[in-house]
């Protein structure tokens, strides 16, 4: 016996392959916030927002994001050991939007962090934190993709130990609805 056929789906050649598609599609794409943090080699925190960040192996704990290697914090990113990821909470838009504008004081007055270990800036506040060692730094375009190994840090570190994460959907901050 043969199992019924659903109607094919008609398909145009669709739109070719570019920036602009790939932007589009993913701007259908809701993900987490999160904001990387390092060191530069004079000592300077630096760091930025990123929704690229994936889960790559529970053994060994691996995670792996992106970031631009014209982007102001590439240098660091590039020669740093060791990273800062931080998940952040759905209050914290303005947080993430500090993080991702182009020349902004990302880590004045207005930011609450501390030295964390291996030297890395943690952020206060956030929903979970991991200090991370790069294992590798993969050319992807105009990209790198970092390969970080968890090293240590606080997966419940928000005011009550809980909240609800940041999200980017449609070019913009959001937050989960139930």
């Amino acid at each position: 016996m043969t199992a019924p056929t659903a109607p094919s789906p008609r398909f145009t050649t669709g739109t070719a392959g570019s920036p602009d598609l790939l932007r589009s599609v993913f701007r259908q794409h809701a993900a987490g916030v999160a904001v990387i943090t390092a060191t530069t080699s004079g000592g300077a925190p630096v760091g930025f927002t990123a929704t690229s960040l994936n889960s790559v192996s529970a053994d060994p704990p691996l995670l792996s994001f992106t970031t631009g290697t014209g982007s102001s914090s590439w240098p660091a990113v590039r020669d740093s050991d060791h990273l800062g990821v931080h998940i952040l909470a759905e209050h914290q838009q303005e947080l993430a939007g500090l993080f991702a504008r182009s020349g902004a004081d990302r880590f004045g007055p207005a930011t609450d962090w501390a030295e964390g270990p291996h030297g890395v800036p943690v952020l206060s506040g956030v929903l979970a934190w991991v200090v991370c060692r790069v294992v590798a730094r993969v050319p992807a375009g105009a990209h790198r993709v970092i390969i970080a190994e968890l090293v240590c840090g606080d997966p419940a570190v928000h005011a009550g130990g809980e909240g609800r994460p940041l999200l980017y959907h449609q070019g913009r901050f959001n937050a989960l609805r139930d």
